[in-house]
């Protein structure tokens, strides 16, 4: 439901966007309307064409060039063909050549293949010669021509310069303005169709925000009845748990729900806060502004035994937990936070012994001065060495204190053991 409501939040705001676009101010849609119908009116009176510039390129080329083409091909064709003059030609020398090679191989067949050769090119020179002569008779001698093809170049780099680049990106900038301009020529239709959809959207909104928020105030009385529990064997026994479900009243744009028209983003119409009263007695109050920081521990330890099926938080970090608390509650909140190991990793800074007894893995954090300098060091503790220090935490280190510290040790593994797991809880 609330992935559905969020898809539809979305769609409503890229329609009340488009509303907000077409109810500009009257006199800016009116400049625009002019701008986009002469960038369109230039584009289309240029016609430019994919391709077109290549070929304008080349054609420039050959007319800058046509009397330097001319003579060059003149000359070359004369060689090949001869010309009015008793000069020799290619074509002449080569075919003389052809006679006398066809007279050696009647007489040697080892000129065969020479004889043919020769009359290969003979026949490729005459082709040559007729393309050369081809070409010259084509050659333009035109200044008109030439100033045309220039113009039409510098035109298209005109569009191109203002409009994308590319003639591709000429071309779409067109079809872009022109889709913009009919958008907003027929604004008004637009209007009306969009504020019908905007109607219909902000009903199903309504519809899906309605099914939402009642499934969240079933919840929420649920988890505050749990919450509560969980805080009464935490030694919190008189505080109250409640989660406030409100909605904010938006007469203007807000989506139809239960007769009325409420604030809403893609979460929802609700606005959830957790409220608590740490003592009996007291209101209930917004929970960060009254619980201290190991209450607000308790408070999380609680909610995370409660939702540790739904949470996806792979690391849970817990300091000041023990704040306020004895040694049995201390046992309590240990095999709480040993039960959410199965789901999560654990971390717990703590300075109560019958909580340290209950960590799969436990590590001493210590400071000392060397040189002028304060080093902070982490040591992993091996099974001795945890009952040394659990033993220091019960603030004593006589075989008394040693002898709590295993037997604590002893009773959490006992418990660990009845559960059946093993899990990390550092």
């Amino acid at each position: 439901t609330r992935h559905a409501l969020a898809t539809l939040v979305r769609k409503l705001n890229d329609i009340r966007a488009e509303i907000d676009h077409l109810l500009q101010d009257e006199a800016a849609l009116a400049r625009r309307v002019d701008m986009l119908g002469y960038q369109i009116e230039e584009i289309r009176a240029t016609a430019p064409q994919v391709g077109e510039e290549e070929t304008l390129r080349d054609e420039r080329t050959r007319l800058a060039n046509a009397e330097q083409l001319a003579s060059l091909t003149t000359e070359a064709q004369r060689m090949l063909a001869g010309g009015d003059d008793s000069e020799s030609a290619a074509v002449d020398l080569l075919s003389q050549a052809s006679v006398l090679l066809h007279k050696l191989a009647r007489i040697d067949p080892n000129f065969s293949e020479s004889s043919a050769l020769a009359d290969s090119l003979s026949t490729q020179i005459d082709d040559l010669a007729t393309q050369l002569r081809n070409y010259r008779e084509r050659i333009e001698y035109s200044p008109t021509r030439l100033d045309e093809v220039e113009e039409r170049l510098e035109a298209l780099n005109r569009l191109k310069r203002k409009y994308g680049g590319t003639i591709e990106g000429v071309l779409a900038y067109r079809e872009k303005a022109q889709k913009e301009l009919d958008d907003i020529t027929h604004s008004e239709e637009r209007l009306i169709e969009l504020r019908k959809q905007e109607d219909h959207l902000l009903h199903q909104i309504g519809d899906l925000a309605f099914r939402l928020s009642n499934g969240r105030q079933t919840t929420a009385r649920a988890l505050g009845s749990s919450i509560e529990a969980e805080l009464q064997e935490l030694r919190m026994g008189g505080a109250r748990f409640e989660v406030s479900i409100t909605q904010t009243d938006d007469p203007e744009t807000g989506c139809y729900m239960d007769g009325r028209r409420l604030a809403f983003d893609a979460t929802g119409v609700d606005h959830v806060e957790f409220m608590m009263a740490a003592n009996v007695g007291e209101p209930l109050r917004p929970m960060a502004k009254v619980a201290s920081g190991g209450e607000t521990a308790r408070i999380m330890l609680s909610l995370k035994g409660v939702l540790a099926r739904a949470d996806q938080t792979p690391t849970l970090i817990f300091d000041e937990i023990d704040q306020g608390i004895g040694g049995r509650v201390g046992s309590t909140v240990g095999r709480k936070l040993w039960s959410l190991s199965e789901t999560h990793q654990v971390l717990c800074v703590t300075h109560l012994a019958q909580l340290a007894g209950f960590g799969d893995a436990h590590f001493k954090v210590a400071k000392a001065l060397k040189a002028d300098r304060t080093l902070t060091t982490i040591t992993s503790l091996n099974d001795s060495e945890r009952v040394e220090e659990i033993a220091e935490m019960l603030g004593a280190e006589s075989m008394s204190a040693r002898q709590s510290a295993h037997d604590i040790l002893v009773l959490a593994r006992q418990i660990k053991e009845g559960k059946g797991v093993q899990k990390a809880l550092l």
